[in-house]
């Protein structure tokens, strides 16, 4: 519901009156967003169908993001946000990483959202992960970085500069989520995930002493 003040600017409400506070707004036009895209894909999604069924006005839209890009560059960091695990150490940071990595690599490949944009708009994904360093791409990364120092720490992971190593494991992990499905059948979605966490395992192993 939308109501304006006969001196202010149009003000989102609840249907019982109560003010919407602005971040549950940002999530109301990120959930009209996410089913616009599902519905239309990102080249007909438009910020006034976004703003109806929202149920709010354009310019409260556009005072938040100035195009439809914007909107769904921001929805992209939240769907990924959403799929990024607690760190809570259980065991060594290596294993934790190795298991983690797959896990969301999973998640974000089979995401609803992330197939429609991958099927219909390949040059956002394009431009939103290949491009640049998007937020999400940036909390995933600081996210490695924590459990790389951790895991150097305890002796899991090998030496070496912690933000190159992590930068790293992202790379691999993108390189999953964004070409792997070219590769099926030969490399299943499944095994895909399983041989990433192969390759980040090793990647991250200590060097063995040259006695041994």
């Amino acid at each position: 519901m939308v109501i304006r003040n006969a001196d202010g600017p149009i003000v989102p409400r609840k249907a019982d009156g109560q003010r919407i506070p602005s971040r549950e707004i940002d999530d109301v036009i990120l959930d009209a967003a996410r089913s616009c895209v599902l519905d239309f894909g990102m080249q007909r999604t438009t910020l006034a169908e976004i703003s109806r069924r929202a149920g709010v006005s354009r310019p409260t839209v556009y005072r938040r993001w100035p195009d439809t890009r914007a909107v769904v560059a921001d929805l992209l960091t939240r769907e990924i946000r959403s799929v990024l695990p607690e760190v809570t150490f259980t065991g060594s940071a290596a294993t934790l990483l190795v298991e983690a990595i797959g896990d969301v690599v999973g998640q974000i490949r089979d995401h609803p959202l992330f197939v429609k944009i991958r099927h219909a708009d390949q040059e956002l994904l394009t431009t939103y992960i290949v491009d640049r360093l998007g937020a999400s791409q940036k909390s995933i990364l600081e996210l490695i970085t924590s459990v790389v120092a951790a895991g150097q720490q305890d002796g899991s992971i090998r030496e070496g500069s912690v933000n190159e190593i992590a930068a790293m494991v992202l790379l691999m992990a993108q390189s999953v989520v964004i070409s792997a499905p070219t590769l099926e059948p030969e490399l299943s979605a499944d095994a895909s995930v399983e041989q990433l966490r192969h390759a980040v395992a090793a990647y991250l192993a200590p060097a063995k002493n040259s006695g041994e």
